[in-house]
């Protein structure tokens, strides 16, 4: 059974509507997914069945999913960053930070 077979029978969906996703660039090519790729499928599914959103919606809500994503990562390697530098210079930016927060009350 194929990768895009499988994926159709579990969303309920005809395979032109998952081709035309993967045309529309919602989603990879059926060889290379993941169950990240089959969530988002699902997601898909139900902001156009569930919740009557439109291309549009779908290609907005898509475009912010993924720069959540790409900012969790980015967030992800500068933690990483931080956390090998000495303790010295880990306490001044987090006294650097407490400060700029302080700044930021209203």
């Amino acid at each position: 059974m194929t990768a895009q077979f499988e994926l159709v029978l579990r969303l309920g969906i005809a395979e032109e509507t998952l081709s035309a996703w993967c045309a529309a660039g919602w989603l990879r090519p059926p060889e290379d997914w993941d169950e990240a790729d089959a969530a988002r499928a699902l997601l898909i599914r139900d902001l156009i069945e569930r919740l009557g959103v439109n291309e549009e919606g779908v290609d907005v809500a898509l475009s912010l999913l993924d720069q959540l994503h790409g900012l969790r990562r980015a967030l992800r390697r500068l933690s990483d960053a931080l956390g090998s530098l000495p303790e010295p210079l880990r306490s001044g930016l987090r006294e650097a930070m407490a400060r700029a927060g302080a700044d930021d009350a209203p």
